[in-house]
């Protein structure tokens, strides 16, 4: 019974000090990242028979050390700290183009008020040369901030795609030491008759709770407990343990991005689609890069072609003080367009600005399908855009229905290569806006601020009659007024003749209806009616009044506009008309409107930012619960355990003291 009782007291003691080993281990690591508190298992010996007495006790064994461990809530922290970095990451982006944008110094709203003020005092005194250089000045300023904008947002792509080189880097890193230890969790695990190398566990897990703060992830377990791990729309990462490498590599569609490839068995990177790449820093910055960069690039380059063309069609519509029709005063960016570089064919495309008040802000993707036919996708909100711009529009087009035009834009294919099914190309009509705004014209002189045709009423003229100040329209660009035209009334007939051979006339009564009798061909008298506007060859004219029969009326070309701002106050006027969105916005509105969309995206994302940490941290909380070290708790345990120690040993002692007096009575 002594010798039983040294071996019971021997197997407490051993028991003991297992469980003094693990909760020192436990309380050693209390602040190492991703420790899982670790647990003796005791199981009982068993009894000896005894007969007539029955079954005594055998004492106590470890049968294993388990860590504290759960799949499912390690699981939802993994995804919900997935997202909160998405979160972190857009915002930490963001919030750097609201701060640009929101600027009082650095922002374009006031430059764009300060141009239209140089135009203004212009109209006050077009004869001046010193408001003139101001207005060229007030462009020059403008210009060169939209530029800085366009930099500092390319600065942003370049940053962005650097990030996305580090963050593959590290991927591949986790990636490669969970595979490693996959091998060697299997390994000791079969070594030791399936025993769990519970740091091993903790050390992959911690890992894939890394990689997830990097992209979403996917964890399946897989018999012999090896994780495999799968990103995106299922691209495996990790299968046992072998790891797939992921490489930064240009983007096929558009080589100013850094895009994701996955390297295949075969050593060719595949390209993976941003949009399936979600979750993780990764998926924040790609999200941010395609959702709120590009939007901001485009939306500024919008503004800058919009601003461009009008400015440049106001301004070549007056004349200068040399009597000369103006020049442009800006310079204006064209569409660009990317062909995909794994195209086949040979397909040549050509974009240009047909209404820059129907641009949008989105880029748009053509792709082709065998015939050749081909798709046209709006990217902002991926709809079907036609050959006419026109909805509804067709699903395909063929090569017959080039060239096509669509929101503001103009696409001309030279298919003498023909294209390959399978072949793309990125349209980007207003991406490099921005970047390529510039005052062109410098000679404060060339600044066209008056109209180039003088209207008047000759000295002799004995009625009421007057004709007022014309207007001129793109079309008089091409047939300019060569010499003066006399109107004169023939009373008998109430008509106006005299104006330029060859021109036919178009009159609009003053009511805003059409007369019945326009268009006047060409050398036929016109109806007279008072207030009436006429329209001939792009000058519009009006006459009003009770003329006198053979009362004269002048329309001459403008030879030299010294003291005649009435175009620069048209060009004024261009600031408060709604020319960008397709007649809904101003300058200012659409830049208003910028700043407001980046605004709220950004508080919108700081807000799901907070709510996802907050959910996060309880999440860890309650994991921490079931998996973290307690050191209150573990010192109890010390106390406990060294107590079942002494205890033990006690045993041991007693049945030492019995053995030795049985040996005293046999002796």
């Amino acid at each position: 019974m002594s010798n039983s009782m040294f071996y019971t007291g021997l197997s407490g003691l051993n028991v003991a000090q297992a469980a003094l080993v693990t909760t020192g281990h436990n309380t050693a690591n209390v602040n190492t990242a991703g420790y899982n508190r670790q647990t003796v298992q005791v199981a009982s010996n068993g009894g000896l028979y005894a007969p007539g007495v029955g079954f005594f006790g055998t004492g106590a064994r470890a049968t294993d050390v388990t860590r504290s461990y759960d799949q499912f809530l390690t699981t939802q922290l993994n995804q919900a700290q997935a997202t909160n970095q998405s979160l972190t990451t857009q915002y930490t982006q963001i919030s750097q183009i609201d701060n640009l944008l929101a600027s009082q110094t650095a922002g374009l709203a006031p430059l764009m008020q300060t141009l239209f003020a140089g135009v203004q005092a212009v109209v006050n005194t077009p004869a001046d040369p010193a408001a003139r250089q101001q207005l060229i000045s007030s462009g020059q300023a403008m210009t060169n901030q939209f530029r800085s904008m366009s930099q500092y947002l390319t600065g942003l792509n370049a940053n962005v795609n650097d990030q996305i080189t580090g963050n593959i880097d590290q991927i591949n890193t986790f990636s490669s030491q969970i595979a490693s230890l996959n091998k060697q969790i299997a390994l000791l695990s079969n070594a030791t008759g399936g025993q769990a190398p519970n740091d091993l566990l903790d050390q992959r897990d911690q890992l894939v709770s890394n990689l997830s703060k990097l992209v979403g992830t996917k964890v399946v377990v897989q018999d012999g407990g090896q994780y495999n791990i799968f990103i995106g729309n299922g691209q495996t990462l990790v299968l046992g343990d072998k790891a797939s490498t992921l490489k930064a590599v240009s983007s096929a569609a558009d080589p100013s991005q850094t895009g994701v490839a996955v390297v295949g068995a075969s050593g060719v990177p595949v390209e993976l689609q941003d949009s399936v790449l979600a979750g993780g820093a990764l998926g924040g910055l790609l999200q941010f890069r395609n959702e709120t960069l590009s939007d901001a690039q485009n939306s500024l380059g919008r503004i800058a072609i919009a601003l461009s063309d009008t400015f440049n069609a106001q301004q070549n519509l007056g004349v200068d003080l040399n009597g000369a029709l103006g020049q442009d005063f800006f310079t204006q960016a064209s569409p660009g367009i990317i062909s995909n570089s794994r195209n086949a064919g040979g397909l040549v495309l050509t974009p240009t600005i047909a209404d820059s008040s129907q641009l949008t802000t989105s880029d748009y993707r053509l792709s082709v399908t065998a015939g050749p036919n081909y798709s046209l996708t709006r990217l902002s909100d991926n709809v079907a855009m036609g050959p006419n711009g026109v909805p509804p529009f067709p699903a395909t087009f063929s090569d017959a229905d080039f060239p096509i035009t669509f929101d503001g834009v103009t696409l001309t294919a030279d298919n003498t290569i023909p294209a390959q099914p399978g072949d793309s190309f990125l349209i980007q009509p207003t991406r490099t806006g921005a970047r390529d705004f510039a005052v062109v014209l410098t000679d404060p002189a060339k600044v066209a601020a008056a109209t180039p045709i003088v209207t008047g009423n000759t000295a002799g003229n004995l009625g009421s009659g007057a004709i007022g100040a014309g207007t001129v329209s793109a079309a008089y660009l091409g047939t300019p007024l060569a010499a003066t035209a006399t109107l004169t009334y023939n009373k008998a007939a109430n008509t106006l003749s005299g104006f330029p051979a060859g021109s036919a006339v178009t009159v609009t009564l003053a009511n805003g209806t059409a007369d019945p009798a326009s268009p006047y061909a060409a050398g036929v008298p016109v109806t007279y009616s008072a207030g009436a506007t006429m329209t001939f060859d792009g000058i519009t004219v009006s006459v009003s009044g009770a003329p006198s029969n053979g009362d004269k009326f002048t329309i001459s070309p403008n030879t030299g506009g010294v003291s005649d701002g009435s175009n620069a106050l048209l060009l004024g006027a261009l600031q408060n008309q709604k020319t960008i969105g397709g007649g809904t916005a101003t300058f200012n509105d659409a830049y208003a409107q910028l700043v407001s969309a980046v605004g709220n995206k950004a508080q919108q994302i700081q807000i799901s930012n907070a709510a996802q940490t907050s959910l996060t941290v309880q999440i860890r909380s309650v994991q921490q619960s079931v998996s973290g070290v307690n050191q209150d708790e573990e010192t109890a345990n010390l106390l406990m355990f060294q107590q079942m120690y002494q205890a033990n040993a006690k045993v041991i002692q007693t049945a030492s003291t019995m053995f030795d007096a049985v040996l005293g009575i046999r002796g």
